[in-house]
């Protein structure tokens, strides 16, 4: 298993799994528009996505955001999206993608990654733990919908 950085060549496949992650978020499937999506991401060069590619298949991606603290004065990276095909589950997909997304954070000297999921994604949960992640005890997270 290892993981690259996506180009527009892996666009297909990416849009392909961005889809099934939305829909595992309760949302309605729109392939077009996650093609258009990650297109224009990987276009504008605004994320940085990478794939687990388990010889010449892509089975998972995870997209990072760039965000920064000002208490810290550094950059942070959101990892705001990681899927792994349910076929690849318990594989390694998912470990390698948050090595390469920690690898990413240290060559760009942020100060961190932060992620956020479903209270009953257990699954996840535990695969974040299990890499380091820590569970914030100390702030809430407020959302306003515009």
């Amino acid at each position: 298993m290892k993981a690259i950085r996506a180009t527009e060549l892996h666009l297909n496949e990416v849009a392909v799994l961005f889809d099934a992650y939305r829909s595992f978020y309760d949302q309605a499937p729109d392939y077009k528009g996650a093609l258009a999506f990650i297109g224009e991401r990987i276009a504008l060069q605004d994320s940085v996505i990478f794939v687990a590619m388990e010889g010449d298949e892509i089975v998972g991606f995870t997209q990072l955001y760039p965000i920064f603290t000002s208490v810290g004065m550094k950059r942070g990276w959101l990892l705001n999206d990681l899927y792994v095909l349910e076929s690849h589950r318990g594989k390694g997909a998912g470990r390698t993608l948050i090595d390469a997304a920690a690898a990413h954070g240290r060559d760009t000297q942020a100060a961190w990654l932060m992620l956020q999921t479903y209270m009953t994604n257990t699954g996840a949960q535990a695969l974040y733990e299990a890499t380091g992640f820590k569970k914030d005890t100390d702030s809430y997270y407020y959302y306003l919908s515009l």
